[in-house]
């Protein structure tokens, strides 16, 4: 039988190619959708999921993981970095490089896992199991429902549809509201928990766990943006200022990740370092969802493209090095030196955590040299620090000749979506819930175990500002911080706004007499280019491409978005169903 893979995308064309790896993304190029039957076997709907773990993710991979998630949030500055610096400045405008990108690479999973979901519906022979068909379905839900969490946590509201073929040819659609969106998120990631497998199927695929992992994640989130009970549009917030959460989804939010917890088998690795070693990096154990990419090759779709603009030098990167001005904000650089007492007067360096995250002046990395623990490459030692120093260390792995595996343009390993910290962090949020503090013994205990492998003290009590703090220092450069700073900000949106406006960026610190990291004296807030944030810049605007295309999107005189709401059928998973 001839089998020929054919994709459309209505907002974006996802870059689908062969690739000649041994694992599961193998790629025969040989499906056509003109038979009847062309699923004809469990490995024939396995190959139709690869392309979801990686080539589809690729243009948001490059650049948008981390320069919204962490740009944004002023963890990075790259003030000469268009896709970073107007977004950290908050003066991107709908003319501003990126926007279009983002929105395409995000609708590119959509359309793509659209296409697969209907295709196995359509094109599967009757002789293949159904589980085995809800378990693939499932797969691209997964993809689909994160996809569309970004969406609608980055621009407020996004366009729904399930079949893409039906929008290549009428684009011009309106949009949905924020909680629809997220809704839509939750319902298919709700059908993944169900349908998924409890273990992988090869490695790197995801399970049900992973799953309830993101569904923590996207409880929380709905728990802001609704008032109480079941979403059911008519108990949207409308008050973001409000200072409380829906008591519903915070406790689905706990069961969620108690769910993974208690029953996933996963724990976090025994050092933080191991997390971003090359021999312990893929698909270890502390890991939910990584983004699957290719070592050894230069092809677009196949490859973690991220570490060039990491990459300080070509001693630490292969032949693409782009990262000397991209660095850790003096605000995170502050941060990981932690206060210990409510005075706010004693201090204590989070050490092993910053290290691993950014390139510290005089220490040794001997995983970046060849010359390993007798020769290891030192920052700033080895090779000048430039005018900042404080470059960004995750992320990068050293050059091939060190490792054996990273290309130009391609570090050869995966890109955390998800690990297991992030949900023990989801799960104390879930039991704080609406209180200032939580003393609950679980909530501590999951809650020290990643201090304790950071090396720093635990805690007795876990309030709002120690729980901020942790999810920023543990998951830093991982592209997340900025969406958990969206989701607080839909019920203590002031709050957030004034936190980023106090967060010194673009500042320079570094001190090249002393070499130490120091707030420059010239220093005013809120920093050179940058403009005072508003609640408006929770939000992204729509890229002007976009807006031609689809005038729907265009924001009123008010600056908003007309949304239509989304008609929901009945729940294909019941909260029975899911926690029993």
């Amino acid at each position: 039988m001839k089998k020929i893979f054919k994709y459309t995308t209505a907002f974006a064309a996802a870059l689908m190619m062969t690739s000649c790896a041994s694992d599961f993304l193998d790629q025969k190029n040989t499906y056509q959708l003109s038979q009847e039957t062309f699923f004809d076997s469990e490995d024939a709907l396995a190959e139709a999921t690869a392309p979801l773990y990686s080539y589809v993710w690729y243009d948001f991979n490059d650049k948008f993981y981390y320069g919204m998630g962490d740009g944004r949030a002023n963890n990075i500055t790259a003030q000469y970095s268009d896709y970073i610096y107007p977004y950290t400045n908050f003066t991107e405008t709908s003319l501003s490089t990126g926007l279009t990108e983002a929105w395409g690479a995000l609708y590119s999973v959509v359309a793509q896992s659209n296409n697969t979901i209907n295709n196995i519906v359509n094109y599967s022979s009757s002789d293949i199991e159904e589980s085995s068909k809800q378990a693939a379905i499932a797969e691209a839900r997964f993809m689909r429902g994160l996809a569309y969490w970004y969406i609608g946590s980055l621009w407020g509201c996004g366009i729904l549809y399930e079949n893409t073929a039906d929008l290549v040819n009428n684009y011009v659609v309106p949009a949905q509201p924020l909680t629809d969106v997220i809704e839509f998120a939750i319902r298919d990631m709700e059908y993944a928990a169900a349908y998924l497998p409890k273990t992988q199927s090869s490695a790197g695929r995801v399970t049900k766990y992973s799953a309830y992992g993101m569904l923590s994640r996207f409880y929380l989130s709905m728990a802001g943006l609704t008032t109480s009970g079941q979403y059911d549009q008519t108990n949207k917030a409308t008050d973001f200022n409000r200072g409380t959460r829906n008591e519903y989804y915070l406790d689905l939010a706990k069961k969620a990740a108690e769910k993974v917890i208690n029953e996933s088998g996963l724990s976090l690795m025994d050092t933080y370092a191991s997390l971003f070693n090359i021999n312990t990096f893929d698909n270890n154990e502390e890991c939910l969802f990584q983004l699957q990419f290719q070592p050894g090759t230069g092809m677009g779709g196949a490859a973690n493209s991220m570490m060039r603009f990491f990459a300080w030098s070509t001693m630490v990167g292969d032949t693409n090095a782009w990262g000397g001005a991209t660095y850790c904000s003096y605000d995170l650089w502050e941060e990981f030196k932690e206060y210990l007492d409510e005075a706010l007067s004693t201090r204590v360096d989070d050490a092993i955590r910053r290290h691993e995250c950014i390139a510290s002046y005089g220490e040794e990395y001997p995983e970046l040299s060849t010359g390993g623990e007798s020769d290891p490459y030192i920052y700033g030692v080895t090779e000048s620090p430039g005018n900042q120093g404080a470059n960004i260390k995750k992320y990068v792995v050293g050059t091939n000749k060190v490792n054996g595996i990273s290309v130009a343009n391609n570090s050869g390993t995966n890109t955390y979506m998800m690990r297991l910290a992030e949900v023990y962090l989801n799960y104390v949020e879930a039991v704080m819930g609406n209180n200032s503090s939580t003393t609950d013994a679980t909530a501590l205990e999951l809650f020290n175990a990643i201090r304790t492998r950071a090396g720093v003290a635990k805690k007795t009590s876990i309030d709002f500002e120690s729980l901020r703090h942790e999810f920023r220092v543990e998951l830093a450069f991982e592209g997340l911080y900025w969406y958990q700073l969206v989701r607080w900000g839909y019920y203590k949106q002031q709050f957030i706004v004034n936190y980023l406006n106090n967060q010194n960026r673009n500042a320079s610190y570094f001190s090249t007499s002393t070499n130490t990291y120091e707030l420059s004296d010239t220093y005013t807030a809120p920093g050179p280019s940058v403009q005072i944030a508003t609640a408006d810049d929770l939000v992204l605007p729509m890229s002007d491409t976009d807006q031609t295309k689809n005038p729907n999107l265009k924001p009123d005189s008010n600056g908003n978005i007309t949304t239509t709401a989304w008609t929901f059928g009945e729940r294909e998973v019941e909260e029975s169903e899911l926690f029993n």
